[in-house]
């Protein structure tokens, strides 16, 4: 993953990169090369691309990586306060938890802030199937977290045992 240090560098460059561009379409532009008006979209364009490296170099990207997570897929999110992730058996309770966690680490956002609850609902299901052509969806836990900030210490955890259970004992 690049670093913001990375970043600074890049701005640096394409800095550099946009001073040059913008002389030689001065230069165009008092000579009256027939090119000229290419050289002012260019130098356009790299404004824009330096300012979003600046941009980038000053915002530290940094990504939550709980210990123990399971692989989980996304199959809804309102985009506000509600999204639902499965995960595939088998699953134990330690890993539901870190998932959960590690789940609604990354699906935070400030563009969620705008629900009425400023809560965030992440739920977990797996699909177990007890009988040939029959699919049973069931919940196996959820987390609520604030929207208020970005690091939430005081995640409300809740895994549904009796659930658990029932996708440790089905048939993958």
């Amino acid at each position: 993953m690049i670093t913001t240090a990375e970043f600074t560098q890049y701005f640096q460059w394409s800095g550099i990169a946009t001073l040059a561009i913008t002389a030689l379409t001065i230069l165009a532009l008092v000579l009256q090369w027939s090119f000229k008006y290419r050289l002012v979209g260019a130098t356009g364009f790299m404004g824009v691309l330096t300012a979003g490296l600046f941009a980038l170099s000053l915002v530290p990207i940094v990504h939550t990586n709980v210990p123990g997570a399971l692989h989980y897929s996304l199959i809804y999110d309102n985009g506000s306060d509600r999204a639902t992730i499965v995960v595939a058996p088998p699953v134990t309770e330690t890993g539901l938890d870190a998932t959960l966690r590690q789940a609604a680490a990354d699906l935070y956002s400030y563009g969620r802030s705008g629900s009425a609850e400023k809560q965030l609902k992440v739920r977990a299901r797996s699909v177990i199937h007890p009988s040939a052509g029959v699919s049973e969806p069931l919940v196996l836990g959820e987390v609520t977290r604030s929207l208020s900030g970005g690091e939430d210490s005081a995640l409300d955890v809740r895994i549904d045992r009796g659930n658990l259970a029932k996708v440790a004992q089905s048939k993958v």
